[in-house]
């Protein structure tokens, strides 16, 4: 019945028949028991429920669930899958009160009983036939509304229980090229939610909006490139605003409750190369530097109006797509004996890097992954020294490690409570990378017109895919497991001592949390695992969720493993793992 009705409405589309259509489907007991999600819950969710991104605001990707632990995770089995729209896709699937809610590429919006994998509804959001389906890596709840970003850059809002359509807002014009890749975080009552796509001659660059939960109405927009007669407006050597381009906000932030402030990265500047974006050499001008703010930088930001309360820049003048823009994970813990409330995160270069999230304050790092970018860091500010030799020249080729996809990029790190540790998946590779020149008179603003040649680290074990365990309070590397095919997924964490995570060879796998011993691993899926594992409970039982796709980031590696062969027609499958009844 539901396979025929997706059908019938998938005939319907075809002929303009059914644009923004909810198919409710027969009346489940399961979907009759959703509540609305509070603040509190958000502040404190249920064990069983995934409400965003992360699942916390902290950022953490822990679930406090330990069902799985183990000593029963190699009694692990499939149990159910649910095949997905064809398209690139990063899923995060949310889980609430049982439901599980997933997007597809093509913006079909679901919700699946958890237990069963049965189909509840589903909401069909029509893109523009010249918007690219991909699809998003993050939803959010809260009240009755599931709140969705979409590729032509609306927030819509559906009812968690029916998935009719409660509101529509469009936030900017798709055909200038911007979109969104990720989804909001609902942060004191306020939508969050940054933009993408920030190229296309569009002055000014990227910025992050919040928005009423009630309406989608647009509350307060922080630019992401700074403007202005400001130190932080004349930041950019002097290039004037209308050709200032890149910042994007590609990825969801984290929330501290107590201070009210959002954390969230910002993506390096466009054009890519330093030449062609005009920051190099630098300006004369004392009052002027090329540090291209808020490019690679950590923001604190007010939820409530949107102001900046500090910022941190961990990579000025990128030249090789080197993003800082990924999860910040917030722990409290000692450094020097004195208990710091940190900002965690993880840049392109693998290096893990703390600054206190009450002033943004440098605090320390812990190299992972090879790289030569990074020459030194001082102790003190968290000021990098860049090596020169790497730095691409127009006509020439330079190498250098890691290469654009980053050792480490958006498949998220995860922190455990339980061992104080990230877990951290991580890739170790380098590239050969050539600068296109430009035709004379030739106007650029996107980012890749640089050629990368991917190769192996040099003298390497030939071991590209890592999950490296760095514990947070003595920021040593307590184990670390690899492998050939990349690591691909998330971390997934659990109150069970398991750490989860997937890579490109088709393979779900669980690690003890304290010695990094391979407890499980899953026959070869339908595809390479690229997104974000999750785990919830419904009736009682806990599962343990991920999508299985291609091509969504990390893909690109494939190149350097061959041997490792995936399905030419891209299918997309949900997996859901459960201990046997």
């Amino acid at each position: 019945m539901e396979r025929q009705t997706r059908l019938l409405c998938a005939t319907a589309l075809a002929f303009g028949a059914c644009t923004t259509l909810a198919v409710a489907q027969e009346a489940d007991s399961a979907i009759d028991q959703v509540t609305p999600v509070t603040d509190e819950m958000l502040r404190n969710p249920p064990d069983g429920d995934w409400l965003m991104w992360r699942r916390t605001y902290d950022g953490w990707g822990y679930s406090p669930l330990d069902q799985i632990n183990k000593e029963n995770v190699g009694d692990l089995q499939l149990a159910w899958a649910w095949s997905m729209t064809p398209g690139r896709t990063q899923e995060t699937p949310l889980a609430h009160d049982g439901i599980v809610y997933i997007q597809n590429s093509d913006h079909v919006i679901q919700a699946l009983d958890g237990a069963t994998g049965d189909l509840i509804w589903e909401y069909f959001y029509e893109l523009p036939d010249d918007v690219d389906p991909r699809g998003m890596r993050n939803k959010a709840i809260y009240e009755d509304k599931l709140i969705v970003a979409t590729r032509d850059a609306h927030l819509i809002a559906l009812d968690t229980k029916t998935g009719q359509l409660i509101w529509d807002k469009q936030v900017a014009n798709y055909e200038h090229g911007w979109g969104y890749t990720s989804g909001p975080i609902v942060a004191n009552g306020v939508i969050v939610q940054g933009m993408t796509s920030c190229s296309n001659a569009q002055p000014g660059g990227c910025f992050f909006t919040g928005h009423d939960p009630d309406t989608g109405e647009e509350l307060w927009r922080f630019h992401t490139i700074a403007r202005g007669d400001t130190p932080e407006g004349n930041s950019w050597n002097g290039v004037p605003l209308e050709s200032r381009f890149g910042a994007s906000a590609w990825i969801p932030g984290t929330y501290d409750v107590e201070q009210n402030l959002v954390f969230a990265g910002v993506g390096q500047p466009y054009p890519w190369n330093l030449e062609i974006a005009g920051l190099i050499p630098p300006s004369s001008d004392p009052d002027v530097t090329n540090d291209a703010l808020y490019t690679n930088a950590t923001l604190a930001l007010d939820p409530t109006n949107g102001e900046l309360q500090w910022y941190f820049q961990h990579l000025p003048t990128d030249s090789l797509d080197l993003d800082y823009v990924y999860e910040r994970i917030l722990v409290d813990l000692p450094v020097d004996g004195e208990t710091r409330q940190q900002s965690v995160t993880v840049g392109k270069t693998g290096i893990v890097e703390s600054i206190d999230r009450t002033n943004g304050e440098w605090l320390w790092h812990v190299e992972t992954a090879p790289q030569d970018v990074v020459l030194s860091i001082d102790p003190e500010t968290g000021e990098k020294e860049i090596n020169p030799d790497v730095i691409p020249v127009i006509g020439e080729s330079v190498f250098h490690c890691p290469a654009d996809p980053g050792a480490k990029a958006w498949q998220a790190a995860a922190y455990s409570p339980r061992t104080e540790t990230l877990y951290l998946p991580t890739v170790e590779f380098c590239s050969n990378t050539t600068v296109n020149p430009l035709d004379p008179g030739q106007i650029y603003t996107g980012g890749g017109l640089q050629t990368y040649s991917r190769v192996p680290v040099p003298d390497s074990d030939g071991n590209i895919g890592q999950v490296r365990a760095i514990n947070l309070a003595d920021h040593s590397e307590t184990w670390q497991y690899r492998q050939r095919p990349p690591i691909t997924s998330s971390t997934l964490p659990t109150a069970g001592g398991v750490v989860f995570v997937g890579s490109l060879d088709r393979k779900f796998m669980a690690f003890d949390d304290e010695t990094g011993e391979k407890l499980w691993e899953s026959g070869k899926l339908s595809n390479s695992l690229e997104s974000f594992p999750i785990s919830y409970e419904a009736d009682g039982k806990q599962y343990v969720a991920i999508t299985a796709n291609f091509a969504s980031g990390l893909g690109r590696l494939a190149s350097l493993t061959p041997e490792v062969k995936l399905p030419a027609n891209d299918p997309i499958t949900l997996y859901v793992f459960a201990l046997p009844d």
